[in-house]
């Protein structure tokens, strides 16, 4: 299983979706299905968009973790 931690992160830094999709030109829904981890598939540009608005690599976005 894949654990998305773009709602800690949004958190930590008190962002609302409408922040990251406006400062990443990002769609509001992808930033939406990524925060409640209901995505059921993640663009290569989409990851480098938040990896460079969070200043973070992909491995502190996205965690493999074992069922």
């Amino acid at each position: 299983m894949i654990k998305c931690h773009l709602a800690r992160m949004m958190g930590e830094k008190k962002l609302k979706v409408m922040d990251v999709a406006r400062d990443t030109g990002l769609n509001r829904n992808t930033i939406t299905l990524l925060y409640k981890e209901t995505a059921q598939r993640v663009e290569f540009e989409t990851m480098e968009k938040l990896c460079r608005y969070f200043d973070c690599n992909v491995s502190d976005l996205f965690e493999y973790m074992e069922k």
